[in-house]
């Protein structure tokens, strides 16, 4: 049986930011970091913390294993502006004056704090996990693979414990962009930026170095159909039951989120949770948690 042994989220309120330095092993690392590393690394020491993990030695740290999803790449219009600006030839975008002046024109940190692979990073270093990991992106559909994937890590040996961790900066001129032009839109007011992650183990480990199991992953489920790309694109639809859902859109956040809030000790009562989306990219899951008062 695979439990839950801790949670913790970031959400990304107007006009406030959670204060990622306490969980940095170096606070210089911060200049390297955007908005989606400091939610990842926030929500991973929360739920680190409330797993009894805070404090990982180097041995410990080679049985933790990393299982992230990241949302759509973040961009700013006026770290893009510039790049335009400088890559056209009367007025039009031409690719060679981009290769040779346009493309110099953005941040030289930018890309460190926009890459996929970056809040995986950040986690690992931050916090000493050395085990199997699993990046992947963009959306919820994904979240479930990556949920997938670190049971089957449990279950075979692979980890003692795996984070699965998700994160999308929404707030921003380019994912903005995007979800206003794909079938199904999404208004600019529902994005949210958050993180979610969620500790798992085994019952068997969690047992063995004494860490309450906080709710019990009954099942995962997911599948898979594919679509032709010249068609409209599958409906959205994610559902809940249990708990309430966020009416927000947080992306490959959402389901995470919702079970850490489940888990949250203010609020936990013994509960069935049960999650299941349907994406934009053929993927239908379903996950069932019973949370253990």
């Amino acid at each position: 049986m695979i439990v839950a042994t801790g949670a913790g989220a970031a959400i990304r309120e107007a006009g406030t930011e959670d204060d990622v330095l306490p969980f940095l092993k170096s606070k210089k690392s911060r200049k390297f970091m955007g908005i989606q590393d400091e939610l990842a690394v926030t929500a991973a020491g929360r739920a680190l913390g409330s797993a009894g993990l805070a404090a990982i030695d180097h041995a410990r740290g080679a049985a933790i294993g990393l299982f992230a999803t990241v949302g759509y790449i973040p961009f700013e219009s006026a770290d893009i502006d510039p790049v335009l600006e400088g890559s056209l030839v009367g007025g039009e975008f031409d690719v060679a004056e981009f290769s040779r002046e346009g493309y110099l024109r953005a941040h030289p940190l930018l890309t460190f704090r926009c890459l996929p692979n970056m809040p995986a990073f950040h986690v690992s270093v931050s916090f000493g996990l050395r085990g199997p990991y699993l990046v992947t992106y963009p959306g919820p559909g994904q979240t479930y693979a990556a949920l997938e994937e670190a049971v089957f890590a449990l279950e075979s040996g692979a980890c003692e414990v795996a984070l699965v961790l998700a994160v999308a900066h929404q707030k921003n001129f380019l994912v903005e962009h995007h979800f206003a032009r794909v079938d199904h839109p999404v208004p600019a007011d529902r994005l949210a930026d958050a993180a979610a992650c969620v500790v798992l183990e085994t019952a068997s480990g969690a047992a063995a170095r004494g860490a309450p199991a906080r709710a019990e992953l009954r099942s995962v489920n997911v599948q898979y159909t594919p679509f032709s790309a010249l068609a409209a694109t599958p409906t959205p639809a994610e559902r809940l039951t249990g708990a309430e859902l966020d009416p927000r859109e947080i992306g490959p956040a959402g389901m995470l989120l919702s079970v850490a809030r489940a888990l949250a000790p203010s609020g936990r009562a013994r509960a069935t949770l049960t999650h299941g989306l349907a994406t934009r990219d053929g993927v239908r899951a379903e996950s069932v948690w019973e949370v253990v008062p």
